[in-house]
């Protein structure tokens, strides 16, 4: 029940993973000054097929009753603009304009992190679906297209160690963060520490409900149910000393989510990179952020503020990447 994925608002079999024509990419993106991470945020969902398929048909928009800003309607005018502008760049002005909207921490003119921006992004336009409709259930208010396309599911499997009794725990996500500081040459590397079983500190004391005692038990995390679209974020940001870690972590174009599941048999679950996000410069308080994303021509090309220029996969795959997006 814990992960049950009701129809609700936006039914599963409504969403296209495919872009419905091909054509080369829209405009570029104007740098009003340090609005670089709008910018590739931006950039990054407006190639995020699914989403973009549903805001191009104007499904929001049509029956849309909210008084004021609605983040869906911005994202749907934007996403409009920029694939249909003759234009090489535009600007970003609705977003601009109503940014405390989208996030009350975000303070126009100053640098602020690429991450959280996608973060309240997402969540205001979950809030967007969700006008009108607040009388939902919870099962129903979280089956809006947001959540259809990014919502996964993470499985959390505690085992006594005494008598080997389990206790299994779901959570909802919409990104996942990945700490790269240790033994992260590459991705797949990441991963498999991720879904290695782990011996809980002393700190962590475990209860268990079967020995009926505290004892050591170990904790494997791994992914329940895969979004439509998953986002990736590796940590750049040291914890301990919010320093900036410039390393090189070798990802793939094709992810295959299978040996990372709660459920490891049955054949490939097939993922396909179609943008990442870069920062470069020597702080993650400062510097400046680009993005690399792939058009519905199937060409990949690099994105930086308003210019946009033809690129192949290589270079895309040889970044320092801060954010990765794939699609199933």
């Amino acid at each position: 029940e814990a992960v049950a994925l009701p129809q609700g608002i936006f039914p599963l079999e409504k969403i296209g993973m495919d872009w419905q024509q091909r054509q080369s990419p829209g405009a570029g993106l104007f740098n009003l000054g340090n609005t670089c991470y709008i910018n590739v945020i931006l950039q990054c969902l407006t190639y995020t097929p699914p989403l973009a398929k549903y805001l191009l048909s104007y499904e929001h928009s049509q029956s849309c009753q909210q008084q004021g800003f609605c983040m869906m309607c911005t994202m749907e005018a934007h996403v409009r603009k920029v694939l249909c502008s003759s234009a090489s760049a535009i600007l970003p002005g609705a977003v601009l304009r109503d940014l405390k909207f989208i996030g009350e921490e975000f303070e126009y003119g100053r640098q602020e992190n690429a991450y959280e921006f996608l973060r309240c992004t997402l969540s205001a336009m979950h809030r967007a679906c969700l006008s009108g409709r607040c009388h939902l259930g919870v099962s129903l208010q979280e089956t809006t297209i947001v959540h259809q396309i990014f919502r996964g599911f993470m499985k959390s499997r505690v085992t006594c160690l005494s008598c080997q009794a389990v206790v299994d725990s779901y959570k909802a996500f919409l990104d996942v963060s990945l700490d790269i500081r240790v033994r992260a040459s590459s991705l797949i590397t990441v991963l498999e520490d991720c879904v290695t079983p782990k011996e809980l500190d002393q700190e962590e004391c475990f209860r268990c409900s079967k020995c009926k005692k505290k004892a050591a038990a170990s904790k494997k995390v791994t992914v329940h149910h895969a979004p439509r679209v998953l986002t990736l974020c590796l940590e750049r940001a040291d914890p301990c000393t919010g320093t900036k870690i410039s390393k090189f972590v070798e990802y793939p174009e094709y992810l295959d989510l299978r040996p990372y599941m709660s459920d490891t048999a049955g054949g490939p679950l097939l993922c396909s990179l179609y943008a990442i996000v870069v920062h470069s410069g020597d702080s993650c308080l400062e510097g400046h952020f680009l993005c690399y994303t792939k058009a519905s021509n199937g060409l990949w090309y690099r994105m930086d503020d308003e210019s946009v220029d033809n690129c192949d996969i290589h270079t895309v795959l040889g970044q320092e990447a801060y954010l990765l997006f794939y699609t199933r």
